[in-house]
């Protein structure tokens, strides 16, 4: 049986069962004191003379009757039951559309549920905001398999390439176009552990343990200073302690990769990289700031997206593969942070993430 029609038997049902209760009640109350023979009784006591009904006779009269409301009860209750669950069950029927759609591939339909505030609409609500979730997401999917499709054809083009004018040129240099193909290959081994780093934290298939932020900071600008000062960059470390849980590899990685971003994109001369460390209420955070040329909130906002770069900002001939700060963001978001790009007033950027605090000597909230 379908539910409304479910509904519509179980609302019937209790119009039935509490017209039975009533007509027990008259009974019980009513009927079993009127005596079952005839009595007479005295015409000046009473206002009106003759005899007392008998229950025989009550009951000639009450049964017909009482059947014939309990029949219309059983009417009345099977079509306003009908009714009444159809009503009820009408914004299921909105969801289930909507399911139907969504099972479809069609992610962009929205319920928009009307009416007051209870658990259909809570149902239909977070109905959509899945929807919307799930359509971000495949959304991101597409546009970083295109990207990362295009990125790994590039290396292979160009491979394809120089093999050919080697080929067709026998008394070519081979020497240079061994170093174009050593370069071109190492870019290419780069893309690809940068995207299989990204899936394995998408997958979130890394143990946690206690690790303290400050002192992996302290790592990653010990391990770029030769990068710094190659390229005449400044890097500064400072704050406070900030334990928190999660892989210290992979939080090794998002700070190597920002202060290595800090680092690349700065000024051509007199830059510099302050990194810190601290805590907030329930939160350690990791700050990275450099110095750098005026970008815009709305290009920083795409920054942590795949292969996106700021090309505008690139004084050096290294523009890496696109995808240091998306690996950022996926660990941080899988490590339960929150990450925030913002331009700074005089010129560059102020990369701050944020994790979950623990204990340093229980590795617990």
């Amino acid at each position: 049986m379908s539910v409304r029609l479910k509904l519509t038997l179980s609302y019937a049902g209790f119009l039935m069962v509490a017209g039975l209760l009533l007509l027990a009640a008259v009974w019980l109350f009513l009927l079993r004191y009127v005596p079952d023979r005839a009595m007479l009784y005295n015409p000046d006591d009473r206002p009106t003379g003759g005899v007392f009904p008998v229950r025989s006779a009550l009951l000639e009269v009450f049964a017909p009757r009482a059947a014939a409301v309990l029949a219309f009860l059983l009417v009345f209750g099977l079509v306003g039951g009908w009714i009444l669950a159809g009503r009820m069950l009408a914004p299921l029927t909105r969801i289930t559309e909507a399911t139907r759609r969504a099972t479809h591939g069609s992610l962009s339909h929205r319920i928009l549920l009307p009416g007051h505030k209870d658990e259909f609409r809570e149902l239909a609500d977070a109905f959509d905001a899945m929807l919307a979730r799930l359509e971000a997401h495949v959304a991101e999917q597409q546009r970083f398999a295109a990207n990362a499709s295009h990125e790994l054809r590039t290396p292979l083009a160009i491979s394809k390439a120089l093999l050919d004018v080697a080929r067709a040129d026998p008394h070519a240099d081979t020497g240079e176009v061994i170093a174009r193909l050593h370069s071109v290959n190492a870019r290419a081994i780069d893309l690809t552990e940068a995207l299989l780093l990204l899936s394995r934290v998408n997958q979130r298939s890394f143990s946690r343990e206690p690790v303290d932020l400050s002192l992996i900071a302290e790592e990653a600008a010990e391990e770029l200073l030769p990068l710094a000062e190659k390229h005449g960059v400044t890097v500064e470390t400072g704050g406070d302690a900030a334990p928190t849980s999660g892989s210290q590899a992979l939080l090794l990685q998002l700070t190597t990769n920002l202060v290595h971003n800090a680092i690349i994109h700065n000024l051509p001369e007199g830059g510099a990289v302050r990194v810190t460390t601290g805590g907030r209420p329930g939160a350690v955070v990791l700050t990275v700031e450099n110095t750098g040329d005026q970008m815009s909130p709305a290009l920083a906002a795409t920054l942590t997206e795949p292969f996106q770069r700021g090309t505008e900002r690139v004084h050096t001939d290294h523009a890496g593969v696109g995808l240091g700060l998306a690996i950022v963001k996926t660990i941080t978001h899988a490590h339960g942070g929150t990450l925030s790009v913002v331009p700074r007033r005089d010129g560059g950027l102020r990369i701050t993430v944020a994790l979950p605090e623990v204990s340093p000597s229980t590795g617990t909230p």
